[in-house]
């Protein structure tokens, strides 16, 4: 018998929906790089997901089929296979996916050897009664349902940046551990200045969030995590109220940067809540960014302009089809499908600069 959610849930688990008063046009959402990779396709993320929604796909549906164009494109390194390796250059992935009208979420950590890490959450979601699989729990649950699950994920490229981040940090990898942080970092940083690395892809993730006419609302977030992170890191893209939240209400909300600050704060519950209350998109999220500022206090975190030194980004979108984007710094942005096309939104930056000035 195959076991689905309604299995452990009985077919009472669905929510009732939610009345609109009027009609919502349907419009997806997503980080950039969910307009850029087309993996060998006519397609990209953005393109795809609002094709499934436009046709009257299920929405988280609609979202996964688009995200899986990245996780599967060697040449998008911040997500799937060829994502940028942890520090001892194994490529461990995240991911989270949230069904707005059923109240249903899933999400893997850390996982290794598959390609596509959106596609075990959903699975997770809908084939069990748990939120979140890790590590090998998470692998031999996605073996166990016909995933191919490969011994290595890197590409030429990403093991290339891995072995100069090795460089970077001592050609003989031998550091006084009081040390030895510092040096990773500054290595990455390094990187990011010479321009082998996009600083968006240093926290690499993709973000896709959609509603339909009806005003349904689903979310996806999928990530290699931190760049060379140390091995079993788990970011904030596998868990839900961090790096995604979606309630069918209100909105959905996902985020890129660094996880830990945002693991703290719980950002995306967050900003529903905000915007719950009645604040716009745009203030919801420049509230909560402000919130994790407050809240870095560790010397360590915070530049010598008193900003913090790591990106953080939230690309929101409401019931009723607004969206807003709002960051750190300047450079980060999401794009936008719905009838009338594909545009760019810039996110709107609350510190000047660049968080390793």
């Amino acid at each position: 018998m195959t076991l689905d959610r309604t299995t452990f849930l009985g077919a009472t688990g669905a929510a009732p929906a939610v009345l609109l008063s009027r009609p919502v046009k349907p419009i997806v959402l997503s980080t950039a790089n969910g307009d850029q990779f087309r993996n060998g396709g006519n397609q990209t993320c953005i393109e795809r997901a609002f094709a499934g929604i436009a046709r009257g796909d299920d929405v988280l549906d609609a979202l996964v089929a688009g995200v899986t164009i990245n996780e599967l494109d060697p040449l998008d390194d911040s997500v799937g296979y060829g994502g940028i390796p942890n520090a001892a250059g194994v490529v461990q992935l995240d991911a989270c996916c949230m069904h707005g009208p059923k109240r249903w979420a899933g999400g893997v950590a850390a996982i290794e050897g598959v390609r596509t890490p959106s596609l075990v959450a959903k699975a997770v979601m809908e084939q069990t009664d748990n939120h979140l699989l890790a590590g090998t729990g998470a692998r031999e649950f996605a073996r166990t349902l016909g995933f191919s699950v490969e011994a290595d994920l890197n590409t030429p490229h990403s093991r290339a940046l891995y072995l100069e981040w090795k460089r970077r940090i001592d050609p003989d990898h031998y550091l006084d551990p009081a040390k030895r942080e510092r040096a990773a970092a500054a290595a990455a940083e390094s990187m990011i200045r010479d321009g082998l690395v996009d600083v968006q892809h240093y926290w690499g993730t993709i973000v896709c969030a959609g509603v339909n006419a009806s005003g349904d609302l689903c979310g996806v977030n999928s990530s290699s995590g931190l760049a060379w992170k140390i091995p079993g890191r788990t970011g904030d893209a596998a868990i839900l109220g961090a790096g995604l939240y979606v309630d069918n209400d209100v909105g959905a909300v996902g985020s890129t940067g660094r996880g830990e600050s945002n693991l703290y704060a719980l950002s995306a519950a967050y900003i529903i809540e905000r915007m719950r209350a009645g604040r716009s998109p745009k203030d919801a999220g420049i509230e909560a960014l402000r919130r994790v500022r407050a809240l870095t206090t560790d010397k360590r975190l915070i530049n010598s302009r008193g900003t913090p030194r790591f990106g953080l980004s939230f690309y929101i979108l409401s019931k009723s089809g607004s969206v807003a984007a709002v960051a750190f710094y300047a450079g980060a942005k999401c794009v936008v499908r719905d009838e009338d096309g594909t545009r760019t939104v810039l996110a709107e930056a609350i510190f000047p600069g660049q968080p390793f000035d």
